[in-house]
């Protein structure tokens, strides 16, 4: 990291349709915003809530077209919820994890482990639509900074967020679904501390601290859906949000 890290939210941005270019949005809200003659000159991280991903890769189902199943309407009725939404959560998910009180927790077909499988009625426009996460959240990350590139002329990392809660702790923060142009794990084993001990599990979350981090300038009620942060210095690469997600062997919860 440099000495200082700067967050710039892109506030005032645009409601997104289906179908919008959304790296060309990102281009012209940064520019609008004044963020130095070239935004992108120094290579910001681009932080992009999934949200907007998803609404412009047209990732919208319309709860009026959805017939909900058997198991869709038992499992609607302990949780008291619409029993279309729980069937779009179905449809999404790989494996239900819990199913208790309002709280529907189930891995979906990416692997994440999350409520209600990222389907969002939040911030959607329609009065009976909902979102549903990207099909390949990476490849969406990797779309969006070619096309970012192609405008600006300079490739900068990207990271597809999105707002998840924690075992244990309340709240929601910020995590990485999609990872394009860094390492998205920061691994310091075999390596010493600063007393010159060895380090044996440390590994860093970085896409997720850095996501973490710019949704301190991603407020859902003011529109700012991207953030870009300065003086954040990444490994260049080919990275996975994948990376991210603990294999089953390695998981002592599941």
């Amino acid at each position: 990291m440099s000495d200082a890290v700067r967050i710039a939210g892109l506030s005032a941005f645009p409601d997104v349709q289906p179908g919008d270019d959304l790296a060309a949005l990102i281009v012209a809200g940064a520019a609008r915003q004044g963020e130095a003659p070239d935004p992108f000159a120094q290579r910001p991280v681009i932080v992009v809530a999934q949200k907007i991903v998803s609404l412009a890769e047209g990732a919208v189902v319309d709860l009026a077209q959805v017939q909900p199943s058997g198991t869709a309407r038992e499992y609607a009725g302990r949780l008291g919820k619409d029993a279309r939404l729980v069937e779009v959560i179905l449809q999404n998910t790989r494996r239900v994890v819990r199913l208790e009180r309002d709280v529907l927790i189930v891995e979906t077909q990416h692997g994440l482990i999350c409520a209600n499988a990222g389907v969002d009625q939040s911030n959607v426009p329609g009065q009976d639509c909902v979102t549903v996460l990207p099909r390949d959240p990476d490849a969406s990350a990797a779309l969006l900074r070619a096309a970012i590139g192609r405008l600006c002329g300079n490739q900068c990392p990207v990271i597809i967020s999105d707002t998840f809660g924690r075992p244990w702790r309340l709240g929601l923060v910020n995590v990485a679904i999609g990872v394009a142009g860094l390492a998205p794990l920061r691994d310091y084993r075999g390596r010493r501390d600063r007393y010159g001990r060895p380090l044996h599990s440390t590994v860093i979350a970085l896409a997720d601290e850095l996501a973490a981090a710019a949704g301190l300038m991603m407020d859902k009620r003011e529109g700012a859906p991207v953030a870009l942060l300065y003086g954040v210095k990444v490994a260049p690469g080919d990275g996975s949000a994948k990376q991210l997600q603990r294999p089953p062997a390695d998981d002592l919860f599941r």
